[in-house]
């Protein structure tokens, strides 16, 4: 059984990071007073940029680190211009938010195979190569601890860890992310106090799309290799991972591990034996299905935010 977990646990974070930078976008947003469902949009279209950026780039720029870093950079610009279509529909225009962000979700996929075809001809674009799994000097040498955590391990875990850490120092102790929750729990009192909803409102929205086109570009530079027009629904886990985890960073971090180890499961089946045994169908649902379950089970003790998903009119004209 040990070594069972000794071979899935490496894997298992690699799953949970993209899942986990998401549901953070979908944290502050949401928190914010937006309920952004287009999450998984939003991770195809980073997905798709960093892919075609580190495409260009990879035969011009000697230095290979530079460029995948770069590519990251752009996942989350673009994340950021899209994002901005939900903000203005749902802050200025007042639009139904679960609307908007499933028209993000359609765009998303339609839009960037349709370029993926026409740049490469087969709707695919794949790169070279990405990070490459290193051991963490002196760390990886600890008993038990070394083996699960320090070990063939990526320099993008530990970025979206010091996200998720300074995430949560902005969230809870700053003014800035008591101002973000107010808007998300009682607005009207936030805008009596003199904080400008609207803009903090885009600010939630723009942190979502960033976070989330970071997290589809995630999935290129390490495990996939390649875009193929989706992300397998991992947006829609963030989603289940912000509720779960009752939309708190510490809470979603469990949450995406939680996920994490059952896509793990769904992956990376054929290559353990002791999961090889097991009919590849049920591993594949199997991740969903514990979606499902968890849903089912928390849905009735969740606690979003007040505000949440409801259009502010503000009273200065």
């Amino acid at each position: 059984m040990w070594t069972l977990i000794e071979q899935i646990f490496p894997y298992a974070i690699v799953f949970t990071i993209p899942l986990l930078i998401t549901a953070l976008g979908g944290l502050f947003s949401e928190r914010s007073g937006v309920v952004n469902i287009g999450l998984d949009g939003l991770m195809i279209f980073g997905a798709f940029s960093g892919a075609i950026t580190i495409y260009y780039l990879q035969n011009i720029w000697t230095n290979h680190t530079l460029v995948l870093w770069f590519g990251l950079l752009v996942a989350a610009i673009v994340g950021v211009l899209f994002s901005l279509l939900h903000a203005f529909a749902s802050i200025n225009l007042s639009a139904n938010q679960i609307i908007s962000g499933t028209a993000i979700n359609m765009i998303a996929g339609a839009l960037t195979v349709f370029l993926a075809r026409n740049i490469t001809g087969s709707g695919n674009i794949r790169i070279t190569s990405g990070f490459s799994p290193f051991d963490i000097p002196v760390l990886s040498k600890i008993p038990v601890i070394g083996d699960l955590f320090f070990t063939d391990t990526y320099i993008t875990t530990w970025f979206i860890f010091a996200i998720l850490f300074i995430s949560a120092f902005v969230l809870y102790k700053t003014k800035t992310g008591l101002r973000l929750r107010s808007c998300g729990e009682y607005p009207q009192a936030a805008e009596a106090a003199g904080v400008n909803v609207r803009r903090i409102r885009y600010l939630g929205v723009i942190l979502s799309g960033a976070f989330s086109g970071l997290g589809g570009a995630i999935i290129i530079v390490t495990t996939s290799g390649e875009f193929t027009g989706t992300v397998s629904g991992l947006g829609f886990l963030a989603l289940a991972s912000l509720i779960f985890g009752q939309w708190k960073p510490l809470g979603i971090l469990g949450a995406t591990l939680f996920f994490g180890f059952a896509s793990t499961v769904a992956n990376v089946s054929q290559v353990i034996p002791e999961l090889a045994v097991i009919p590849p169908i049920i591993l594949k649902i199997f991740p969903y299905v514990v979606t499902l379950i968890a849903l089912v089970i928390f849905s009735k003790s969740s606690q979003a935010p007040k505000a949440a998903g409801e259009p502010f009119d503000s009273g200065k004209r």
